[in-house]
């Protein structure tokens, strides 16, 4: 029952984060129930998140679609290859050592808060979408970007969606809100691949993926409506996620350096 609470709990945090500035909250997944909840295996933790974050992109893309912010065939592109890395970096994190896995981890969560730090770049306007015309210049282009993105996700378990972004906007110059919107074919796609990597190793507690989901649900609801009102302040609330996710982070790698 307290684990149910505690995970629950957890995963209110992580939606509330995620509809209050958007992408990143996922990033907290795992630490939460390593040090939350009191999952005693990091791969299980990975295992459990990437079920969250491959429903949560899920339920976001569908707004995203309705809004027509989804480029279709750039983001099946992308994803499809993403997914190959994904089933490649998920298996070569299963192998590796956990607490290894979990000092990475730390030094990852310092990369993306410092990456957080940085000013967003304007919409890029030269939008090249993928047709018979382009194909022979952008594929290529997505498919190394979404397979190395794939990679990096499936071996940490999370989304990658500070690195599915950047790479649609370099592999086609997608405008920031389109690529947004198409990066959650990605998400989607490489929580799912990596979650079925896990599930098949018995690396996922389907109970606490229940409980975390449930209140993922009422965090991001409750966090979007925060967000309407906090609108002009969307920076701010950005750069204080970043120190928070930071601290963890450097929390993690001096726990991993010292015990």
């Amino acid at each position: 029952m307290i684990h149910d609470i505690l995970a629950a709990g957890s995963g209110t945090l992580v939606g509330f984060v995620l509809g209050l500035i958007g992408g990143g909250g996922s990033i907290l997944a795992v630490p939460l129930l390593i040090y939350g909840v009191g999952v005693q295996s990091t791969h299980v933790a990975i295992g459990t998140s990437a079920v969250a974050v491959a429903l949560s992109a899920l339920s976001s893309l569908v707004v995203h679609a309705r809004a027509g912010n989804v480029h279709w065939p750039c983001a099946l592109v992308f994803a499809a290859c993403g997914v190959v890395g994904a089933g490649l970096g998920s298996t070569i994190g299963k192998s590796f050592d956990g607490q290894r896995l979990l000092f990475l981890f730390g030094l990852l969560m310092i990369a993306i808060a410092l990456l957080m730090l940085r000013k967003p770049k304007g919409e890029i306007k030269k939008f090249v979408p993928l047709t018979r015309e382009s194909v022979a210049a952008v594929a290529p282009r997505l498919a190394v970007f979404g397979g190395g993105a794939g990679l990096f996700a499936g071996f940490f378990g999370i989304g990658g969606g500070f690195l599915v972004v950047p790479g649609l906007t370099a592999g086609a110059r997608m405008p920031l809100l389109a690529a947004i919107g198409s990066s959650l074919v990605s998400v989607f796609a490489f929580g799912l691949t990596t979650a079925t990597n896990y599930a098949l190793s018995g690396l996922i507690d389907w109970r606490l993926v229940a409980m975390f989901v449930l209140g993922g649900i009422a965090g991001s609801l409750f966090g979007g409506q925060i967000a309407a009102r906090l609108a002009r302040q969307k920076r701010t609330l950005s750069i204080v996620f970043a120190v928070i996710v930071a601290g963890v982070g450097i929390y993690i790698v001096v726990r991993g350096l010292f015990g």
